[in-house]
C-alpha cells in the first residue's frame, strides 16, 4: 500500500494507516449495515440500531466501539444519558484518496501497456 501513499502529496502522511483501519472496519457486513443505517436515518443510539438491525444491542455496541475507534462514528450525549452515534466521513475520504492514488499508479502502466499492444 505504500506505493499509493507516496505518490499523492495531498494525502495525509498517515493515510495508509487510516485506510487500513477503515478497510478492516468495513470488511464486516454488520459494521457496514450499522454505518448504512446511521447514514440513512441520522444519529442513533445502540438500542435504536438494534431495533433496525438483526443483531442484539450488545453486538451493536461492540461494533460501534470499533467504528468509533476507527473514527468512522462519533459518540455524542443524547437524552437521558443515552449516547447517540453519528457517521464521520473524514476517514472514508482518506481511504478514498488512498484508493484513487492506488488506481492512478495502476492506470498509467496499464495505459502504456495498452498503447504498446495496440501498435
Amino acid at each position: 500500500m505504500s506505493s499509493a501513499n507516496s505518490s499523492n502529496s495531498s494525502t495525509p502522511p498517515d493515510a495508509e494507516a487510516i485506510a487500513e483501519k477503515v478497510f478492516a472496519a468495513l470488511a464486516d457486513p454488520t459494521r457496514r449495515g450499522i454505518l448504512a443505517a446511521l447514514a440513512s436515518h441520522g444519529p442513533a443510539t445502540a438500542t435504536d440500531l438494534a431495533c433496525r438491525l438483526p443483531i442484539t444491542r450488545q453486538a451493536v455496541a461492540k461494533h460501534l466501539a470499533l467504528l468509533a475507534e476507527t473514527g468512522l462514528v462519533t459518540a455524542e450525549p443524547g437524552e437521558r444519558r443515552r449516547v447517540r452515534y453519528r457517521v464521520r466521513s473524514a476517514p472514508m475520504r482518506v481511504a478514498q484518496q488512498f484508493l484513487t492514488a492506488l488506481a492512478r499508479d495502476w492506470d498509467g502502466p496499464l495505459d502504456a501497456l495498452s498503447e504498446h499492444l495496440d501498435q
